[in-house]
């Protein structure tokens, strides 16, 4: 569409620094960004002037740093305010974000106010050579089929993708750019910042985690769960739960992987009494090695599996514990 032109990419933050998500973001941007014969930008909104050249680095062209230091808190209104204005000054033909929280909330905001489509949770975006549209890839119908989306009629086409979908952009550092500094009215609106509240339930974060133990209904019962929770810290291990034990209560919803959970890419993958099904088999395929305990030798698991244990979990992941004590007591 005439007048647009460029690929625009949000940059993820976490306490004023730039988060290892936006790595991942820059790798997709650039892909599309040289698939358009165009240049690729990134957003940063609100923090510090640190890590912006590490943006160049990783594939930005030019990054703008909306309103430095005076958004250091989460605040949905003013983040999409600044997003928004700087999309109609610049009129990228693409605009890309993170399938985070900041993410799904700020975006669709923008969205609504530049009138114009946007694609959530994407697994894959890629540019249809013919015409130059963003093909944007979601799961739908839960999970159980992969839809593409375009937007031919209205611009920038937005998305927002799953993390860990993609790996980080390479570094180069003899890549050279421009960074950019504007400062827009930060205007009032009805969100006010009250404080922040840590979550307890998660000693280590899942998403950033290299090691998962994660348990599925096949642990029976909530003091099942509990020897996921026992391996997992032997292990120094992320904790990960089923929708259907999230349903149960035995674990809270910030534990949850999959479809409407999270998603994550560790290094290892230990999935107890989980079955495989697609939903949850969408927030955990892309880890490096998948290990699988399931009496159920048809189990879905096991077809993305790299090591799979058929037998009770309620007497393997005990075991695994056990032996994981035993080799740190050794050292």
């Amino acid at each position: 569409m005439a007048g647009h032109d460029g690929v625009m990419i949000l940059a993820e933050q976490k306490n004023g620094r730039i988060h290892p998500v936006t790595h991942e973001l820059l790798h997709r941007g650039r892909q599309l960004a040289d698939a358009l014969h165009t240049e690729l930008s990134c957003v940063v909104i609100g923090a510090g002037r640190d890590d912006l050249q590490e943006l160049i680095y990783r594939g930005a062209d030019r990054v703008y740093l909306l309103n430095p230091g005076t958004m250091s808190f989460f605040l949905a209104g003013p983040v999409a305010g600044a997003l928004t204005r700087l999309i109609r000054e610049e009129r990228p033909a693409v605009v890309v974000a993170a399938a985070t929280t900041s993410g799904r909330t700020v975006v669709p905001l923008a969205a609504a106010r530049l009138e114009t489509g946007l694609t959530a949770d994407c697994t894959e975006l890629s540019i249809e050579p013919e015409s130059k549209l963003l093909l944007q890839t979601r799961p739908a119908i839960g999970g159980n089929v992969m839809a593409t989306i375009k937007t031919p009629f209205s611009r920038p086409q937005m998305a927002t993708v799953r993390p860990h979908s993609m790996p980080p952009a390479p570094r180069d550092t003899s890549r050279h750019g421009e960074i950019i500094e504007k400062s827009y009215p930060i205007l009032s609106g009805p969100e006010k910042f009250l404080g922040f509240i840590k979550d307890e339930t998660q000693e280590v974060n899942l998403q950033e985690a290299d090691v998962v133990v994660t348990g599925g209904r096949g642990m029976k019962s909530p003091a099942g769960f509990k020897l996921v929770e026992e391996l997992a810290g032997v292990l120094g291990a992320g904790v990960g739960a089923t929708r259907a034990v999230v349903e149960l209560g035995w674990a809270p919803y910030s534990h949850q992987i999959g479809l409407s959970g999270k998603t994550v890419a560790p290094k290892v993958y230990i999935a107890a009494g989980v079955s495989g099904q697609i939903q949850h088999l969408a927030g955990m395929q892309t880890a490096e090695y998948i290990v699988a305990i399931n009496e159920d030798p048809e189990a879905m698991i096991f077809k993305v599996a790299d090591l799979g244990l058929v037998g009770d979990a309620l007497q393997i992941v005990p075991r695994l514990t056990a032996e994981v004590k035993k080799l740190k007591e050794a050292r």
